[in-house]
């Protein structure tokens, strides 16, 4: 048998948050709906709002406020930061196996990286809650604003910050964003199962593998790297 590929201080591993690092569902669709109730409407349980855990905020807010013929997307921002950041956050726990998964490589010694398209002081404060936030090399995210939210550009800027080589990283995340945003770079990438995206969306996507829960998260980030490192993208 074959020994697994070791992980080195020259490997990468790029973590989404939401939906593969925390279950951040309930926080987030019940800060919607608070900021729902705050603008004068009450939230339908009829529409399912999985799909919101992923995208940058202020698009999926648009989209959630023209089923009630609102457009006051900027107010509805605010007061979703502002339910947010005093109740939502703290309703994010780690995925059962993902904390050890984060321990396991951060002392592997191959670098850990945060890339998410949360505000990063808004991810640092979840991770901090759960003192995850010393196993990594650096947090990448969105600006106070959301600004700077999407995926390629901001692997972009991780990968050319960090001196990261395409084909010394791979990418683990739950939504097609995080597929696309490492493709983009040239970056192997692994779709989460246990996150809110789904497998139709990950194949779809274009996933270099799916992985169905942190138990074997470990294995395939070893193949992924493996093969990058034998069968480097074309840039």
């Amino acid at each position: 048998m074959n020994a697994p590929f070791p992980l080195t201080r020259h490997d990468a591993v790029l973590l989404d948050l939401d939906g593969t690092i925390v279950d951040s569902r309930a926080g987030i669709i019940g800060s919607l709906h608070d900021s729902l109730r705050d603008l004068g409407h009450e939230p339908d349980p009829k529409v399912d709002l999985t799909w919101v855990v992923g995208p940058p905020l202020h698009d999926l807010v648009a989209r959630v406020l023209e089923h009630y013929g609102d457009d006051r997307a900027e107010e509805a921002v605010r007061l979703y930061r502002y339910h947010y950041e005093r109740q939502g956050m703290h309703r994010s726990a780690v995925f059962a196996g993902m904390d050890t998964v984060i321990e396991t490589v951060a002392q592997s010694g191959a670098r850990l990286f945060l890339a998410t398209s949360k505000p990063v002081h808004l991810a640092r404060a979840i991770l901090d809650l759960r003192g995850l936030t010393r196993y990594f090399t650096a947090l990448y995210g969105a600006q106070p604003d959301d600004s700077g939210a999407e995926k390629p550009e901001l692997i972009a800027c991780l990968l050319h910050e960090q001196g990261v080589p395409a084909a010394r990283a791979v990418m683990v995340g739950d939504r097609r964003f995080d597929i696309s945003g490492a493709h983009a770079n040239h970056v192997r990438a692994l779709g989460a199962l246990w996150g809110y995206g789904g497998e139709e969306e990950l194949t779809e996507a274009g996933a270099d593998a799916l992985v169905n829960d942190p138990g074997e998260l470990l294995g395939a980030i070893r193949t992924q790297l493996a093969a990058a490192h034998m069968h480097p993208a074309a840039e």
